[in-house]
């Protein structure tokens, strides 16, 4: 059941229109003024509200902006009711942000119809988006309605980088949150022996570089592309409002963001305490993305790339390989790997 909080100074229309949405069967909960509305919404987050703009304490705009900036309450739907006409005052409402504008006197009708039309669009979100294909778009697009995200950016064109190049380099400040559209990104960090290891690698439909917006400190590592490539760049305030404004979009960004952490502390343990053997399975395991399309699917990945990756020196990468040639789990050329035998690799790792 949907709650819906109610600011309206005029107890008679408070009263009457409060009845007419618990008759249709919202929980409605009522304040007299703005002030007792926020306190009312920190204590139990509303699904809507319908507010008054000219009240006394704290008016409309006022409650509408304290909304904007509290992270609790960032996102929730917002219908301003009021009795002025003037263009200015729904125009500065809608600037700010605010989903509908019902003027005094209004039917029983316009009202159930609004509020029914604020919660229905804030139902959009699908429970998943392929990123692969063109997925990108539809959930910012959705995040933009669902999540009144007004500012959210709309330039989504993707930003050529070339082989090799970099896309940030370990220390830098982060400004944005990078989207493999096309091609692969690897994550390097070097030691204090200078030596490269490879912390992740991005294909098409994955994010990469959000870590250090999240914890507000520079890059731990550098990003390099490994090949041509295609990224879309989500700016530091679009990604902040995608985390912070809606709670539904905030879980929806956050799952399509997730799985590289534990991954990555995976790959940390495993590099501490695994056998050489272990690892290079591992990476070949992790690396292996066969499809419908391309059931034999080839890692294509240089052989010093890989010993980064693996965390050992190219020599003993391509001794094990050799090895796992030999048993016939892998098929090797100069630039490819074909896995053969992916359940016997998996055992084979002890």
């Amino acid at each position: 059941m949907k709650t819906i909080l109610l600011i309206e100074d005029d107890a008679f229309i408070r009263e009457n229109t409060a009845e007419l949405l618990a008759l249709t069967g919202y929980t409605v909960h009522t304040a007299e003024n703005g002030k007792i509305g926020i306190e009312n919404a920190l204590a139990a987050r509303p699904d809507l509200v319908i507010c008054d703009i000219m009240m006394p304490v704290l008016d409309g705009f006022g409650v509408l902006h304290i909304f904007n900036q509290n992270p609790q309450l960032a996102g929730v739907p917002f219908i301003f009711l009021t009795a002025k006409t003037e263009r200015a005052d729904q125009r500065r409402g809608m600037e700010m942000g605010a989903d509908d504008y019902l003027t005094k006197p209004f039917s029983e009708n316009e009202l159930l119809n609004a509020v029914s039309g604020r919660l229905d669009r804030f139902q959009h979100l699908k429970p998943d988006y392929d990123l692969k294909a063109g997925g990108l778009d539809e959930f910012l697009d959705d995040a933009r309605a669902v999540g009144n995200l007004a500012g959210l950016s709309a330039d989504r064109r993707a930003h050529p980088v070339r082989r090799k190049q970099d896309v940030y380099l370990e220390g830098d400040e982060p400004t944005r949150v990078y989207f493999v559209q096309a091609g692969r990104i690897k994550t390097v960090k070097t030691t204090e022996a200078g030596k490269e290891l490879i912390t992740g690698f991005y294909g098409p439909g994955e994010f990469f570089g959000y870590l250090a917006l999240l914890g507000n400190t520079p890059h731990t590592d550098s990003a390099v592309a490994v090949d041509d490539s295609e990224l879309v760049y989500i700016p530091q305030d679009d990604f902040s409002q995608l985390l912070l404004r809606n709670p539904a979009v905030s879980q929806q960004f956050i799952h399509l963001l997730a799985g590289r952490v534990g991954e990555r502390e995976q790959q940390l343990l495993a590099m501490a305490y695994s056998s050489i053997r272990r690892r290079v399975a591992d990476t070949l395991l992790r690396l292996y993305a066969p499809t419908a399309d391309d059931p034999d699917a080839t890692i294509q990945l240089t052989r010093d790339d890989m010993a980064a990756m693996v965390g050992t020196a190219p020599e003993s990468l391509i001794r094990t390989l050799s090895e796992f040639n030999q048993n016939g789990l892998i098929e090797l050329t100069p630039k490819n790997i074909r896995i053969l035998e992916p359940e016997k690799l998996r055992r084979a790792r002890w």
